[in-house]
């Protein structure tokens, strides 16, 4: 009996949405606003790495947990609480005396955003399909750009940079009240009907100890892709600029312009690609994907030619776009869907550690070697990616006995648990011990 998931609610769709740009906000006011931050309080200008460090420890922290803490607490609940969370250290840095405080609140928006971030991933990828997972991804990146428009618009306006942080806390709190009002809602859904008619019952409760799933090797090789997905997409970002000025020898203008070219590849592509993903299937786009982006790291490591680096930029960044959200689309085909959720979590932990650490080292590389050492970097990063996905695809997701899981869009073949339907249309009850 074969059956399709519901579409989402609107309204849900609508608060992910919500909740992704959300996500996106805060790291564009800082960029922003810090000159006039440490002004104010009188601080250096490097003391922001230590708002950045605290922010990632509560974001890794927050992230992995609660891929394991999701049975117990239920989605909504942990949007609403990380979500408030997040509006008070919003709250925190608005009203600041000090740096000791940006510090603390630093570490308290990372916890809420790491919540948010992985709880809302977990949901969607059993929830939504692939063209709204992408656009979920797709969103976070306007956050992002919204943010900066913010701050700009507060300090342009005669405002302090504590209106910034303000304006958005405001927004968080509205949107921590839409998820305390719809936290049934998140834990509900309708199951499908069967071939004739009847609604199905429950699927049985499975319970899966912790380190059941810690002992899988797809959910750490899971892991390791989105370390070195995140450690691309950043690395790109960060560095190209100084290849294409020091290395390819373009003007600031210029460079600056090809950099944000990258960047808005990523997000049109996300766009694009949903729809695309949702008519071939997540699989066939991720193949062709993870082999776009070592093209154009190729295209990026040919010597001496700015407009082949600059290509090679903007094809990384449109194939790059629906690797994040698909991989984890996909997370409960590798791993089987009662260790999903977990390592869901896991996956975005990585995720962010790939992000912090791998751009600073090739950094440190490029200062002791040459900036030219960017492309090839790129080139190694992409294959090992390329490898681990396709050793992940030909292993059977664990303890599922098929690989028709979550986000395999027409081989879905369960019908979806109407008590706990987070990460695909057959939901275990995992033990949290």
């Amino acid at each position: 009996m074969s059956t399709s998931p519901a579409p989402p609610r609107a309204t849900l769709l609508l608060l992910a949405y919500l909740a992704f740009v959300s996500l996106g906000l805060p790291d564009g006011l800082l960029g922003v606003g810090w000159p006039s931050i440490h002004a104010d309080l009188g601080v250096p200008t490097e003391a922001v790495g230590l708002l950045l460090t605290a922010g990632t420890v509560g974001y890794l922290t927050s992230s992995v947990l609660a891929g394991f803490t999701l049975a117990r607490v239920g989605v909504g609940a942990l949007l609403a609480g990380s979500t408030l969370l997040a509006s008070l250290a919003l709250t925190g840095y608005a009203v600041s005396p000090g740096l000791a405080v940006l510090v603390g609140c630093a570490l308290l928006l990372g916890l809420g955003s790491g919540a948010v971030d992985s709880g809302l991933n977990a949901y969607a990828a059993g929830a939504f399909g692939p063209r709204h997972m992408n656009w979920l991804h797709a969103f976070f990146g306007l956050g992002v750009a919204i943010g900066p428009l913010i701050m700009t618009a507060a300090l342009s306006g005669g405002l302090t940079w504590r209106w910034g942080y303000g304006i958005v806390a405001g927004a968080q709190v509205a949107l921590a009240i839409a998820f305390v009002l719809t936290v049934r809602a998140w834990q509900r859904r309708d199951p499908a009907p069967e071939a004739g008619g009847a609604a199905t019952g429950a699927v049985p409760a499975i319970r899966v100890p912790v380190l059941a799933t810690l002992r899988l090797p797809a959910v750490w090789s899971g892991a390791l892709a989105f370390a070195l997905y995140v450690a691309i997409e950043v690395s790109a970002g960060l560095w190209a600029f100084l290849l294409l000025t020091e290395g390819r020898g373009l003007s600031a203008a210029v460079a600056g312009g090809c950099v944000s070219a990258y960047w808005g590849s990523l997000f049109v592509g996300r766009v694009v690609q949903g729809v695309v993903a949702e008519r071939l299937g997540p699989r066939s786009v991720l193949r062709v994907s993870l082999a776009g982006m070592a093209v154009g790291a190729a295209l990026i490591a040919v010597p001496g030619s700015a407009a082949l680096a600059v290509l090679g930029l903007v094809v990384v960044g449109f194939a790059a776009a629906p690797v994040f959200p698909l991989l984890t689309l996909t997370t409960a085909d590798r791993v089987g869907a009662a260790h999903a959720d977990r390592a869901i979590g896991l996956q975005i932990g990585a995720a962010g550690l790939g992000a912090a650490l791998v751009p600073g080292g090739l950094g440190v590389l490029i200062s002791n070697v040459s900036v030219q050492v960017l492309g090839p970097a790129l080139v190694v990063l992409a294959l090992a990616l390329i490898l681990l996905y396709e050793l992940g695809a030909r292993r059977p997701a664990a303890g599922s006995g098929r690989t028709g899981v979550a986000g395999s869009g027409p081989e879905r073949t369960a019908a979806p648990d109407a008590d706990y339907p987070l990460s695909g249309p057959v939901r275990p009850v995992v033990d949290g011990r």
